[in-house]
């Protein structure tokens, strides 16, 4: 895909045009749909993050000693610090068990806008429900439409790349920046857009699931400099140097970028997780499940096959580690032990990445008889996750066999979740926060949420989590 610069208009101009005049009543019913169904989902996301994460009680202490203007809540572990740092503690959280809705394309939009949407809301004070979902979908938008128009070679890490843009205008839309200051912050964020696919090929540690706070942060931070009156650069996407040049070596597509600019919110082609793992696991673990037609028929199986391509493997090695991943997040990229849990509990849960379960005896047995078949067919060559197959031989010598459409496993694009099932994840996440969560306080969240377009402030929303 290449794109020479065909147009006299920065598409930054163009961009930023659209987001100043667009309002609420511009949207669609399915674009405020979507940014209903991403809130409840992603406040969900983070409680159970608050207290599933091991490197939040430091990162929250970190910010807390740091101390700063009493501005925005941390969700879950409540409090209010400087609005810059709670969309960074409650980004980091938004990522952290891979639990936050995606891309039919792969990546993940909303995890860094939340965030620091809430967080500009409650530093502004007054921000409706109206503004806010109009902000949202303007910055899922962007995401996607950024996300669709380039070529990707699996070395740019995109969420946090492209996150930071679309935090950015989004924020800028909240805080309602003229034309000329959504350009500026739009330059301005090209000094923070970072993170490369190292995050998703090592192994160890929480940055991975961290990486929605810098986006989170660094866009929040570009809108607020731009309002401050910080001029950004002349061109930021399509200068001699600018993103896409430098980023992307300018193959991207104009286009595809423009298509349907204000009539089609690109929002609504997210979908939203029922598993807390890497999307990529879901097709197998539902391949897996329906093979066999029920779970715990583990004694049954000799061996399961997982036939993937280029970034299947990625998640089957080292085989030692994959089969026994030393970390919660090296078990979400884990294709053994993730189909291996399938196998046994016949679901995965956002509890099912602890020490103590990643040692459950069933499930290494399980993992350990799991095996990676290198499949260039399967390899990730289009914008869309790639499919497998799974390949399960029996003791009595019975061989079951089925590709592994990533769409058609429960949450994919043709088996979407209700707001019935994103209510019950809200229930199962919030049971996990690092502080109680009262049953009146999530009923009060899902409420506000659901009638969301018609809150007069939407701060309440996160002060019922802390």
């Amino acid at each position: 895909m290449t794109n020479a610069k065909t147009a006299k208009e920065e598409i930054g101009l163009t961009l930023a045009r659209h987001i100043c005049t667009t309002d609420f009543s511009d949207l669609t019913a399915e674009a405020v749909r979507s940014a209903k169904y991403s809130t409840l989902d992603t406040i969900g996301v983070i409680l159970g993050a608050s207290g599933l994460m091991k490197a939040m009680p430091g990162v929250v202490g970190l910010v807390r000693d740091s101390g700063g203007k009493p501005e925005s809540t941390l969700i879950g572990y409540g409090g209010k610090v400087p609005a810059v740092d709670a969309a960074f503690v409650n980004g980091a959280m938004a990522h952290g068990l891979d639990f936050d809705d995606s891309l039919p394309e792969g990546q993940h939009a909303t995890s860094p806008l939340i965030p620091a949407l809430f967080a500009a809301a409650q530093r502004k004070g007054g921000v409706s429900g109206q503004e806010f979902i109009t902000a949202l979908a303007l910055g899922q938008d962007l995401f996607v439409r950024l996300r669709k128009s380039l070529t990707w070679k699996q070395d740019w890490l995109l969420g946090p790349v492209l996150g930071t843009f679309a935090a950015a205008a989004a924020c800028a839309k909240l805080l309602g920046l003229q034309q000329n200051q959504i350009v500026d912050a739009f330059g301005i964020a090209t000094c923070q857009s970072a993170g490369t696919m190292q995050m998703a090929y090592g192994t160890g540690g929480d940055l991975r699931g961290m990486y929605a706070g810098f986006a989170a942060k660094a866009g929040l931070f570009s809108a607020l400099l731009a309002e401050a009156g910080v001029e950004g650069t002349t061109e930021p996407f399509e200068g001699e140097a600018g993103f896409f040049e430098v980023y992307f070596d300018r193959q991207w597509d104009r286009a595809t970028m423009l298509e349907g600019l204000g009539t089609h919110f690109e929002g609504s082609t997210i979908i939203y997780k029922l598993w807390p793992s890497c999307a990529n696991t879901h097709g197998y673990i539902d391949t897996a499940l329906r093979l066999m037609g029920s779970p715990g028929r583990t004694e049954e199986i000799d061996k399961v096959e997982v036939f993937g391509g280029d970034f299947a493997k990625r998640l089957t090695e080292p085989v030692a580690l994959r089969r026994r991943p030393p970390t919660a997040n090296d078990a979400k990229f884990s294709l053994p032990y993730t189909v291996a849990l399938g196998l046994v509990r016949g679901t995965v849960g956002v509890g099912d990445f602890s020490e103590e379960r990643r040692r459950d005896p069933q499930v290494t047995a399980m993992a350990d008889k799991i095996e990676f078949v290198d499949d260039p067919q399967y390899n990730w060559a289009g914008s869309a996750l790639p499919s497998g197959a799974v390949r399960i031989t029996l003791r009595n010598g019975e061989t079951l066999f089925a590709e592994a459409p990533h769409d058609q496993a429960p949450g994919g694009a043709k088996r979407p979740l209700s707001w019935s099932d994103l209510v019950t994840k809200f229930d199962d996440c919030a049971s996990h926060a690092v502080k109680e969560i009262s049953p009146q306080s999530r009923g009060q969240v899902i409420e506000a949420i659901e009638n969301l377009d018609q809150l007069p402030d939407v701060s309440v929303v996160v002060e019922f989590t802390g």
